[in-house]
């Protein structure tokens, strides 16, 4: 009886056919490897810091936000770090479109691709160094322009806030212009030539067919690019005024945690500058969503 109970028992399915039907199948173990990173090298250290920007040296648990907020030599590096990000970011993009535009109708577009994302190799402080020898009072641009007459004194283009703009540009274009050029070459030539066996002019076919096709692109790119010049630090010290104009978030968090070893106050400037940071990214991607219901209202009136 017992051995005619258990061949009736319904047979066990195989653990690999239990872990499939909950969706636990190849693909999602090969994910296992990524997760456990992000969770290592990400949301850990953001939850530490979460909790040791609420736990201060002395006061309530806000205390390092209310002493941020309420010193304008604090608060004011937001508004000095926008001012250098944003515009960064803006020509870099305007740079790239036109450029990638043409990079992808030459014939040795390889080359060309190699010689102009260069500069992100050579890494943010070989760069400054090297504008503070090109951009200098005794550098070779301003004495140049002494030379041929065009200057009796030099420019001051280093230890402000143009030397530093400068390093983020030259930063910066290589990662707008690679994540550009992506973009573009992969529209369909094809719309193009049709769009211009109709008639439409060069500009036409820019606004009605690639700048459409090129939001989503260009507003993620935006969004990176972004990112990457907000945590500005090398160049803002070294070709800025880490004390004036150029005193970004970036450095009052370095200040905080390794000059006043203040870690918990440190911290504490490190989510608001990566709140910041996500502000300015969430308001690109709802004004992209904003460009798309325009363009679908627009298309069905």
């Amino acid at each position: 009886m017992v051995l005619q109970g258990a061949a009736q028992r319904p047979a066990r399915p195989a653990l690999k056919t239990r872990l499939a039907a909950k969706g636990f199948d190849g693909t999602t173990l090969l994910v296992l490897p990524g997760l456990i990173a992000v969770l290592a090298l990400f949301i850990y250290p953001f939850l530490y810091g979460v909790v040791d920007s609420l736990t201060p040296q002395a006061g309530a648990w806000y205390e390092n936000y209310r002493r941020f907020f309420s010193d304008p030599f604090l608060y004011n590096t937001i508004s000095a770090t926008l001012w250098l990000a944003l515009p960064v970011t803006l020509l870099n993009l305007l740079l790239a479109v036109p450029i990638a535009f043409r990079v992808r109708l030459m014939r040795r577009q390889r080359l060309l691709t190699t010689l102009l994302v260069l500069p992100i190799t050579l890494g943010t402080v070989l760069v400054a160094e090297g504008l503070l020898n090109f951009l200098g009072p005794q550098g070779w641009f301003n004495r140049t322009l002494i030379l041929i007459g065009l200057l009796d004194t030099p420019l001051r283009l280093t230890n402000n806030y143009w030397g530093v703009f400068a390093s983020l540009l030259i930063t910066g274009f290589p990662f707008a212009f690679l994540l550009t050029l992506s973009y573009v070459t992969g529209i369909d030539p094809a719309i193009e030539q049709a769009a211009a066996t109709l008639g439409a002019s060069a500009w036409r076919r820019f606004t009605r067919i690639f700048l459409p096709l090129l939001v989503p692109g260009l507003s993620v790119t935006f969004c990176l690019a972004f990112v990457q010049a907000f945590a500005v630090f090398p160049s803002a010290v070294l070709l800025g005024a880490p004390a004036g104009a150029t005193r970004v978030i970036s450095i009052a968090a370095y200040s905080a945690a390794f000059e006043e070893y203040n870690h918990s106050l440190g911290s504490a400037i490190a989510i608001i500058m990566g709140a910041v940071q996500l502000l300015v990214v969430l308001a690109v991607l709802g004004l992209r969503g904003f460009f798309y219901r325009g363009s679908a209202s627009g298309t069905k009136g």
